[in-house]
């Protein structure tokens, strides 16, 4: 076989592995969202061409090992066959996660469309220092661990107490995590800064007396995993529309791309310039 260049297939999703001419491809899975129609020729492209199985990555993608260099491109054109290409590898944009949003009983933003709309803006952008990692989660319950990701989003909601139509069984401040919630002579006392805003009391009042008044955003920075994890660090809460949250993640990488050394991870770029900085940066324009 003739020779390639490692890193340059990489960058594309196509991974060198342990075996003569052999690869690894990584597909683009935005939020882990796979159709059935697309899974059979998952099947058929890693039974002919590859070992007979697939691999489920930590961050919601697919990988089929032992492709032929060969065999790379003809594999690509049964991909698009089912409208799925490669992923990304190296220092820039990956793919975005997210959780089961507006399915789950619990979501308050649509995390599945939101994934698919930042992915669609930011993916496979480079010339950044490293890689940049991007989850969308769809409330604080966080499963989809928002704060590992370079860039976490996590749906909240600004809730309204109405007051007259509260008949105070209680039943609010049983399932409030944050315990937010008390009732003090049958009147029901709602300390705001303790919310983590879940919604939950909004979910589970018989009579309306919880009201929905806007549904944000909890952004996070820094987070990663690897030989050094760390959480991210929590910038602050967004009240915005899509557009305004895709324009803060512009602001991000943009203060990365600016401030960043190269091989540092946005975590040390923001402790090396400060979250202020940061938070100064990604607050322009909105």
């Amino acid at each position: 076989m003739g020779t390639y260049d490692v890193k340059e297939l990489k960058s594309a999703g196509i991974m060198k592995q342990k075996g003569k001419d052999l690869f690894s491809l990584r597909l683009r899975i935005v939020g882990g969202y796979v159709t059935a129609n697309q899974l059979p020729k998952l099947a058929e492209i890693a039974t002919r061409f590859g070992k007979g199985h697939i691999h489920l990555t930590a961050r919601q993608g697919i990988e089929i090992p032992s492709i032929h260099f060969a065999e790379i491109e003809t594999v690509k054109s049964e991909l698009a066959k089912v409208d799925l290409d490669l992923g990304a590898c190296g220092p820039r944009v990956r793919t975005v996660t997210a959780c089961q949003g507006s399915l789950c009983s619990h979501g308050l933003i649509d995390s599945q469309s939101i994934a698919r709309k930042i992915d669609k803006v930011f993916f496979g952008r480079g010339g950044l220092p490293h890689k940049f990692k991007i989850g969308v989660t769809g409330c604080p319950n966080a499963c989809l661990k928002p704060l590992e990701n370079d860039l976490g989003i996590t749906g909240i909601v600004e809730k309204e107490f109405v007051e007259e139509d509260c008949n105070p069984c209680g039943l609010c401040v049983e399932v409030c995590p944050a315990k937010a919630l008390r009732m003090e002579k049958e009147r029901l006392v709602y300390e705001k800064k303790k919310s983590v805003l879940c919604g939950e009391c909004i979910l589970i009042c018989p009579f309306g007396a919880w009201v929905r008044k806007r549904t944000g955003y909890r952004i996070y920075v820094g987070g990663k995993m690897g030989k050094w994890p760390v959480l991210g660090y929590s910038s602050g809460e967004f009240f915005g529309s899509e557009d305004e949250l895709v324009h803060l993640i512009q602001k991000a990488l943009e203060f990365y791309r600016e401030k960043g050394k190269e091989g540092e991870r946005f975590r040390e770029t923001i402790d090396r310039t400060g979250l202020e900085k940061l938070k100064e940066k990604i607050g322009e324009g909105i």
